[in-house]
This record gives C-alpha cells, structure tokens and sequence, in this order.
C-alpha cells in the first residue's frame, strides 16, 4: 500500500537561493579576512633591537638533577660539588628567570637529605618551578 503525500503551496515556494547566497558571503568573508592577517606579518619593519629584553616565547629549560645512592649530585652526566649545583642553579635562573624549572631525581636507597638539601638550593636560588622524584630499582 503506497502513502500518498501531499504536496502544499509551502513546500513547492521553498526556495534554497538566499541559503547559498549567505553561503558564497560568508566564504568571501573568511577568504578576505584571512589575506588580511597575512599581509600583516608580512609587512617589511625595522624593530628596535633590545639587549635586556626577554624572547616573548621562552624555551623552558628543565635542569635534571641526579642523586646517587651515595648522595651525590649529577648534573648532564657529570659528578658536581654542592657548590657547583648551587652556581649552575644561579647561572639557570638568570639564563631564564620566568619559567625555569628543575627536575630532581634520587635514589631510592640514598638518605632524604641530600634531596632536602637540592630542594634548599633551589629555593635560596629563587627557582619555585622543581619537582622531586625518587627513583629506584
């Protein structure tokens, strides 16, 4: 048994031409918008050249510092005295005082207080941005 619709003077009127009209706009729109922001990041400017000034998108560099089970400290591979983790602390936060961080990790069979003292040391150096692990296995 077929169904019979019927077709009414609404349907028959309904006329998708202002539909695409607003379609072929807005795709104008967005093509010339886009050129627009391009041609402004190429615009040819001589920029003052600032010597204290800091990049606007900083790399963060994260400083590791190793413990041994012995308590000692290991920065990029290398055996280093308390003195020198506090200087390259010092060095890495003036190298990138905004979002320097510190990863300090000890073993698992060494004393919590040569991790307390890395921790110490960075907060003397004024780096808030560390976290402390301890590794082991």
């Amino acid at each position: 048994m077929s169904v019979k619709i019927k077709r009414t003077a609404a349907v028959g009127s309904l006329s998708i031409t202002p539909l695409i009209d607003v379609v072929f706009l807005l795709l104008i729109f967005f093509l010339v918008s886009s050129r627009f922001s391009e041609e402004e990041r190429e615009l040819d400017l001589n920029l003052p050249s600032v010597t204290e000034a800091l990049p606007a998108t900083a790399q963060t560099d994260e400083l590791v510092v190793n413990i041994d089970e012995q308590g000692r400290y290991y920065i990029d591979g290398s055996f280093r005295q308390l003195e020198q983790v506090e200087q390259i602390l010092r060095r890495a936060k003036a190298n990138n005082p905004l979002t320097q961080t510190v990863v300090i990790r000890a073993d698992k069979k060494t004393d919590c207080e040569p991790l307390l003292i890395a921790i110490g040391l960075c907060k003397k150096v004024g780096i808030s941005e560390y976290t402390a692990t301890i590794d082991g296995g």
